[in-house]
């Protein structure tokens, strides 16, 4: 159904942001029907100052009109986690996140993972990699990442706030029962004071086995 929906020409946009306003138009008429003062409009720094940031962006994918609607203020960021926009804010469907977990073995740490939002988001999980070489059980050594949520267990109704949260639980509760990393899965299974340690060296720059890892604290 999505793919018919966006199958459409130029004019399916212009068709789309006239029902914006015709919707807009028709809520200031029900309010002014109901005795209430028009509602004036905010200014550029309002928005601003309110974190209101709603961009509704269309795409020409392949001759497919998308439509995105992407609010940033509906992410509620833990305090372990920032977010950061390396190609600027007019490409809001590629970021990176920055996780500095403050308990757990990756205590001190500092993790940085690229979001990647597919053009049919929510029907699709956001591509997700961890920029940071980490001994993790549930990110291997190329960044990918074992998050269910990421894979099988996506739906459309789950959202960006849900893979943040998710990835810091990986840091305050690794599991080494779904693992991409199997030998650190295996220290941290039967060996937890050593994996500890291993987690403690990764992170300070060293070699854990033969893998080198870069100082990420």
């Amino acid at each position: 159904m999505l793919t018919t929906l966006c199958r459409q020409n130029d004019s399916v946009v212009d068709t789309m942001i006239k029902l914006f306003k015709v919707k807009e138009k028709q809520r200031e008429m029900s309010e002014n029907a109901n005795g209430r003062a028009p509602v004036k409009k905010q200014s550029a720094g309002e928005l601003r100052l309110h974190k209101v940031m709603e961009l509704r962006k269309f795409w020409l994918v392949n001759g497919e009109c998308i439509s995105h609607v992407i609010d940033i203020s509906e992410l509620n960021l833990p305090k372990t986690t920032t977010i950061s926009f390396p190609n600027g804010k007019d490409d809001l469907m590629n970021f990176e996140i920055t996780i500095r977990p403050d308990e757990g073995y990756y205590l001190g740490g500092i993790f940085v993972f690229t979001f990647q939002v597919s053009p049919v988001y929510p029907h699709e999980a956001p591509k997700v990699k961890c920029k940071t070489k980490v001994y993790h059980p549930n990110i291997d050594l190329e960044g990918n990442v074992c998050l269910n949520i990421l894979r099988e267990d996506w739906k459309p109704v789950l959202n960006i706030n849900t893979i943040i949260y998710g990835l810091n639980h990986l840091f305050t509760q690794p599991n080494h029962e779904d693992p991409l990393n199997h030998d650190a899965a295996a220290v941290l299974r039967d060996n937890p004071k050593m994996f500890e340690s291993n987690v403690r060296r990764a992170m300070a720059g060293g070699y854990v086995g033969q893998t080198f890892f870069h100082r990420c604290m």
